[in-house]
């Protein structure tokens, strides 16, 4: 049996990637109140634990949309017919092998677009589809939601899916802006499915976020361990505790960093040092929950229309198709 060709285009996260995360770094941990940028926690140790926090008992977002896509994926593939599928922050790419099969079995699948930030998991994750489809073409593309979506190559008519709920850890206008920047990936007869994780008991978000065995700590802390390993920092990872919170205005979950003593942090690849008092918050992500009727009014700011809306018996978590 022959593979399936694969093939990687990486765009640089080098130098530019670097003064990035120096002025997000700076910028953040000179605010008041004090944040760092989620988009920082992926570095391949922390793609490697977000894949871990996935498996969590407490982590039901992954294994409720899995289960909603295993339901409906034939029925979404009948509806849609994609020559090509994208997944934008593909990962292991779990959930798509679902969508994957689905589109093989009405025979209109012929590439798959895995996009990530990370280039070690998705080499790993091509060769994983390769094996499994061996007659579907992989076309890798690694490189970041605000700069390269426009990079993502076209092969006939798509569908761009977008899981995990991932769109709740932008800010309302980077939300904003991500959707008109999928929206211009579009052109007539192709689709756009998103996953969103939907509002309920405010113990039950705590709790996914707060797991028991500490993963998702070690999920924050390792923003600290980057830091000091790419920035020459001096971040004590045992000074700082791993917090969350229900924001309620926001529906929104967020996650900090609580520093436990009165320190001092000496950042020398930003040229920085930075006062944290004992308590202090520094926040890392939000996570914002949703209604349909919310995600259906931000699709339609940027000329995305509903087609259909799929969710779980118990309405923890939904998946709309749109064109």
């Amino acid at each position: 049996m022959s593979l399936a060709p694969i093939t990687m285009a990486v765009h640089s996260l080098g130098r530019d990637s670097r003064s990035e995360f120096i002025d997000d770094v700076r910028s953040g941990l000179t605010a008041s109140p004090k944040t760092l940028q989620p988009r920082w926690f992926y570095d391949d140790r922390g793609c490697e634990l977000f894949d871990a926090i996935t498996e969590l008992p407490e982590y039901y977002q992954t294994r409720t949309e899995r289960q909603i896509l295993e339901r409906h994926s034939r029925e979404i593939m009948e509806l849609v017919r994609p020559a090509s599928l994208v997944e934008l922050g593909a990962g292991s790419c779990t959930k798509s092998r679902v969508l994957i099969r689905a589109a093989k079995g009405l025979g209109s699948l012929w590439t798959f677009v895995p996009f990530d930030i990370s280039e070690v998991t998705l080499r790993r994750s091509a060769t994983e589809l390769s094996e499994e489809f061996d007659d579907l073409t992989v076309y890798c593309v690694t490189g970041e939601f605000d700069h390269h979506l426009s990079e993502i190559p076209r092969f006939g008519r798509q569908l761009i899916v977008f899981l995990g709920s991932t769109i709740g850890n932008f800010e309302p206008a980077e939300a904003a802006h991500f959707l008109g920047e999928v929206r211009r990936l579009m052109r007539p007869g192709d689709h756009f499915l998103i996953g969103v994780d939907l509002i309920k008991d405010r113990r039950e978000l705590i709790a996914a976020y707060d797991d028991a065995r500490g993963v998702t700590a070690d999920f924050n802390r390792n923003l600290l361990t980057r830091i000091n390993r790419e920035l020459d920092a001096n971040f004590d990872l045992d000074a700082f505790t791993h917090a969350v919170r229900w924001n309620e205005s926001d529906h929104r979950i967020e996650m900090c960093l609580r520093s436990s003593v009165e320190q001092t942090v000496a950042i020398r690849g930003a040229d920085m040092t930075v006062d944290f008092a004992a308590g202090e918050l520094v926040r890392t992500e939000v996570c914002t929950k949703y209604t349909r009727q919310i995600l259906e009014a931000m699709l339609d700011e940027v000329g995305i229309t509903p087609v259909a809306w799929y969710t779980d018996s118990a309405e923890r978590f939904g998946l709309l198709l749109a064109r």
